[in-house]
């Protein structure tokens, strides 16, 4: 079960979501103990920073479609803000944008 707390949303063992406006997703890292890779976090709920990276590949609606490459969304969490890495395939790649809580994102 997700609970709210600040902009990002929380669920079982260490799971924490938060909105990605670059592919109007959610995107989830795990912090703490526990099996898998696991991000530090500085406990800020709603200034959030993660480290390392968060790099995101899944299939695009046009990957494998004459070799077009999947879509990726690579960026540092830092003080409440997403800095889009220039590998980002999306339209917010090399800008910096605030996270907003998940409910009020479109």
């Amino acid at each position: 079960m997700m609970a709210a707390r600040g902009v990002l949303r929380t669920g079982e063992d260490g799971a924490l979501f938060f909105h990605c406006p670059g592919c109007t997703s959610r995107h989830m890292i795990m912090v703490g103990a526990g099996a898998g890779p696991r991000w530090s976090f500085n406990g800020d709920f709603d200034r959030p920073t993660f480290d390392p990276s968060v790099n995101v590949t899944y299939p695009g609606p046009d990957a494998g479609i004459g070799g077009a490459p999947p879509t990726v969304c690579h960026s540092f969490v830092r003080d409440g803000e997403i800095q889009f890495l220039g590998d980002c395939t999306h339209a917010l790649s090399g800008q910096t944008v605030p996270l907003k809580p998940i409910g009020e994102n479109p």
